[in-house]
């Protein structure tokens, strides 16, 4: 109810990604290249691995070792004990997506224009798909399907054991976003000033929502029971019935939101690009706690039982406990 910051480390360049965290460490990737391990319990760090370019690509940990890409193309595997590298792969061009996975496959997007699905075990090519643009957000992956929105202007379905494209749907925008997918629906916001709820069973948009003034939507969507939640460069926080697409409640902040929400619980957490930490009541959208900063946050907060992470457009990391 009343999160505290417990400790607080300074990383070696400005963070855009979200930190992963994972058996007791936090893995914090920075613009100047670095991956920092830290504990969690403490903020000590525990170990740093180097690259030759930006890491804008949230980490992924999975099965004791963490993946991430870079902006040279590379996608990294590290044993997570100890930083050493494991095997790489190289794209044609910046991996700015994070990586999900599947059936033993790590799945991601780059801005070569390609969809991609790598052996985590060896980082074998199983797959990749092309596409008509960069591939910015992370794909979804729903039992053996991968959603992906691209910056085209189509959202994806694609069979994760083969590749196969099974659908191409028109979403009319450039999508920065990682689409969010529950329960048969994809829910992204482009950058023409749209959230939209695709119907991925009928191959179709369900709903679209247009706020009243004309901003792109960078911000990935949080899905609930009842809501979707996302925000907006117009400085808003919009919370959106699941069903209709209408509007339940918006937050009006002093800065673009590019920060994806999280709900926890009856609250959602984000970060605006003036620097203040919010938790909102999931229901009516009234402000309940906020943490101001002297730095903004692209990152999104990441949260287990008991604490929640963030680090500041500048590289500070602060951990909250309950």
């Amino acid at each position: 109810a009343e999160p505290e910051p417990t400790w607080t480390f300074q990383a070696t360049g400005d963070v855009e990604a979200t930190a992963a965290i994972a058996d007791g460490r936090v893995f914090v990737p920075t613009l100047e290249g670095t991956l920092h391990a830290l504990e969690l319990a403490s903020g000590a760090e525990l170990w740093t691995y180097r690259t030759e370019f930006e890491i804008k690509s949230s980490p992924l940990v999975l099965d004791g070792r963490v993946y991430f890409g870079d902006e040279g193309g590379t996608l990294h595997a590290l044993a997570a004990g100890d930083g050493s590298r494991i095997w790489s792969f190289s794209a044609e061009a910046a991996i700015t997506s994070s990586i999900n996975h599947g059936d033993g496959c790590l799945v991601f997007g780059s801005y070569d224009g390609y969809i991609y699905c790598v052996e985590a075990d060896s980082g074998e090519l199983r797959w990749k798909v092309e596409t008509q643009g960069y591939v910015h957000g992370t794909p979804a992956v729903i039992g053996d399907r991968v959603v992906s929105a691209g910056c085209d202007g189509y959202l994806r379905v694609v069979a994760l054991s083969s590749g196969e494209v099974l659908q191409e749907i028109s979403v009319d925008g450039y999508v920065g976003a990682s689409p969010a997918v529950v329960d048969g629906r994809a829910y992204v916001g482009s950058f023409e000033n749209e959230v939209l709820a695709v119907d991925l069973e009928a191959a179709r948009i369900a709903w679209r929502y247009r706020p009243d003034r004309k901003f792109p939507f960078y911000s990935s969507a949080a899905v609930g029971d009842d809501l979707v939640v996302v925000g907006g460069r117009d400085k808003r926080l919009h919370a959106l019935h699941r069903e209709s697409g209408e509007t339940a409640w918006s937050y009006t902040t002093r800065s673009r939101i590019d920060s994806s929400p999280v709900i926890v619980d009856e609250r959602v957490f984000v970060g605006t690009d003036a620097g203040a930490l919010l938790a909102l009541d999931l229901e009516t959208g009234e402000e309940a706690w906020r943490f101001d900063t002297g730095s903004g946050f692209a990152a999104s907060p990441a949260v287990v039982p008991g604490r929640l992470v963030i680090a500041t457009i500048e590289g500070l990391v602060i951990c909250f406990a309950g």
